[in-house]
């Protein structure tokens, strides 16, 4: 969302930017103003998932209200567990197209020829926020700021967890599983 904000140039989506390019938090009333202008959409109306949102207990309240005032609500909350030795690794090799955002792992999903899209042929990049300094910026971040949600969703009986430490085609089925069965 936030990077389909600065795309288009919405001032809001380029002062995400400067938090997201050092690994930061974007600002709570940022985020929610981004999340906010998404959900309003017409293709978000009977469903979305949310990856990465939201990542505070006040960004977790004010997404209840927004929903509310959207006369909808969660299903379910997935925390998917994995090592930190495991984000580092999937994070610090991960590749995405320039062009088309396709997304590549240089270990479990390279591309054809090093560098290049195999969709487009675009140039691929490693993202700012996925450098090492930056992923240990955001575990730093998580451990103080977002692990807290996993109580409140838990109290909410909405929280469920996944094994992130599995090949990507298992964790997606596992969260698939959870998601069928609600």
């Amino acid at each position: 969302m936030f990077r389909d904000a600065y795309n288009a140039g919405d001032p809001v989506g380029i002062e995400a930017m400067k938090y997201i390019k050092n690994g930061n938090l974007v600002s709570d009333d940022i985020t929610n103003k981004v999340v906010r202008k998404r959900l309003e959409k017409e293709d978000a109306k009977s469903s979305f998932i949310l990856d990465g949102y939201p990542r505070t207990v006040n960004q977790a309240v004010a997404l209840d209200q927004m929903l509310d005032e959207m006369d909808t609500q969660l299903d379910a909350v997935i925390n998917i567990l994995s090592s930190h030795d495991v984000l580092f690794e999937r994070m610090e090799h991960r590749r995405v197209c320039r062009d088309c955002g396709e997304t590549y792992h240089l270990k479990f999903k390279p591309p054809t020829t090093p560098g290049v899209c195999d969709e487009c042929g675009g140039e691929l990049y490693q993202r700012q926020d996925d450098t090492h300094e930056s992923v240990q910026n955001r575990l730093e971040i998580y451990e103080t700021k977002t692990k807290p949600l996993l109580d409140y969703y838990e109290e909410k009986g909405i929280l469920y967890h996944v094994n992130g430490m599995q090949a990507f085609d298992q964790v997606t089925e596992d969260i698939m599983m959870v998601l069928e069965d609600l």
